[in-house]
């Protein structure tokens, strides 16, 4: 028998799985119950005039949306994205502040004062090489949109709303730096929309730890003398491999996903140097934290077994929460999205295996948090692909814009609006156990 000779190019993965998850997922979004809420939040005139005022700003906010997705920039880069929110917010007649919490790119609107205050967030920041394939582009002009037709509405209301523009979310944890920078510290609750394949007003985002493992061993001839050698390469091998033993213990939730940075330099010399990065993912803040302690228990081990040392270094950035989202408010985002002719569905409707991880985490474990999914394109298309991206500046990324700010603005005046509806989301919050002190939770 002949033997296979292997190609040169993968061999494309099978989708059947994929095909049949789809399947499942349109059966039970057909077959989903829509949220419905129990409370009033803002009178009709107060949604008459949110409605109005968003009408006045749609052609600026759509070109906003058209103009960042033109000109992509990365995390703390977005210099000519700020610059552009600060400009169409100044034009609406607000003060703006470009550059707050220590972040050159961060921005910060207000109207009103005193009372219950309540944010809208936007991201700007963009990906290497596909630029907006996660639809900041989206999140940024729905929430621009937002404070624009809220501002006016809370002379009525009471209370202030804000725009805050919170850079570097692909990886970077602006947020985070901004509530450790005390930005946030008067913010009774805040709200962000996120383009997404399907409308939903609670889907799980996962926490998640960076880990770099560097591995330092004894350089030695490969040939001549490798039992003087301590060999790196081998020790993160082992802990690559380790990993992978791992995750037949872990949770259906928890992910764990690497790749070797530095694997030495030439074949005959041994290794006294190698390195791994990994991104650990999970659902709770809890079981992150047990993940963090059984992969560094793994490095620990390899570098033991090969004779090696091991450096572990955690989160260059500051490590991601998973979203702990508030229900009350979510059934108000989902009450207007109906009315915009968008069913936002419960969560578990669709897989919440189709997920990633976000710095709104942190946030929603220091203040009540929504951060709702809206659809842009067709449920197969996923976030962070080219075919995202074009998505996100089509006629159904557009339509996302202006629905995502009616429902953004709508759900912050029913806040400030509603004393029971605030004082439901308050107890939520803390039944759910209140705030947690995010910067000291893995130390």
């Amino acid at each position: 028998m002949t033997a296979a000779t292997p190609s040169p190019a993968p061999v494309p993965p099978d989708d059947t799985y994929l095909r049949a998850l789809n399947e499942a997922t349109a059966r039970a979004v057909a077959a989903a119950e829509p949220l419905t809420s129990p409370f009033a939040g803002a009178d009709t005139e107060v949604g008459q005039l949110v409605g109005a005022e968003l009408g006045r700003h749609e052609d600026a906010l759509l070109a906003l949306s058209h103009d960042l997705h033109a000109h992509p920039e990365e995390g703390f880069e977005e210099h000519r994205s700020a610059g552009v929110v600060a400009e169409l917010v100044r034009a609406a007649g607000h003060e703006v502040t470009v550059g707050v919490g220590g972040l050159d790119t961060a921005v910060l609107a207000t109207s009103g004062t005193g009372g219950p205050h309540i944010a809208v967030l936007a991201e700007y920041d963009a990906l290497p090489g596909i630029g907006h394939g996660c639809g900041h582009n989206i999140i940024c002009s729905s929430a621009v949109g937002a404070f624009l037709a809220a501002a006016p509405a809370v002379a009525r209301t009471g209370g202030r709303v804000s725009l805050l523009g919170t850079p570097a979310e692909e990886g970077g944890g602006g947020k985070e730096f901004l509530a450790r920078a005390g930005v946030l510290d008067d913010v009774d609750a805040v709200v962000m929309l996120h383009p997404f394949s399907h409308d939903v007003a609670m889907h799980p985002f996962l926490g998640r730890r960076q880990l770099e493992m560097v591995f330092h061993g004894v350089a030695a001839h490969a040939s001549a003398q490798p039992f003087m050698g301590r060999n790196a390469l081998d020790a993160a091998v082992a802990a690559y491999q380790g990993v992978a033993a791992l995750r037949q213990h872990l949770p259906d939730s928890d992910r764990a996903h690497g790749v070797f940075t530095d694997g030495g330099a030439r074949p005959n010399v041994v290794p006294d140097r190698a390195a791994l990065r990994f991104y650990l993912r999970s659902a709770r803040p809890e079981t992150l934290r047990d993940l963090a302690g059984r992969v560094a228990a793994v490095a620990q081990g390899a570098a033991l077994a090969h004779g090696c040392g091991v450096e572990l270094r955690w989160d260059e950035r500051p490590p991601y929460l998973p979203i702990r989202f508030n229900e009350a408010l979510a059934r108000r985002w989902a009450t207007h999205q109906e009315s915009r002719g968008r069913r936002s569905l419960p969560p578990n409707v669709v897989p919440s295996s189709l997920t990633g991880s976000t710095d709104l985490g942190n946030l929603s474990f220091r203040v009540p948090a929504i951060h709702p999914m809206i659809a842009i394109g067709h449920p197969a298309i996923s976030m962070h692909t080219v075919e995202f991206a074009e998505a996100a500046a089509g006629p159904s990324g557009d339509r996302a814009v202006l629905d995502g700010a009616f429902g953004l603005a709508m759900t912050a005046v029913d806040y400030l609006a509603d004393d029971e509806l605030r004082a439901a989301v308050q107890e939520e919050f803390a039944a759910a156990g209140g705030p947690l002190d995010v910067p000291r939770f893995f130390d």
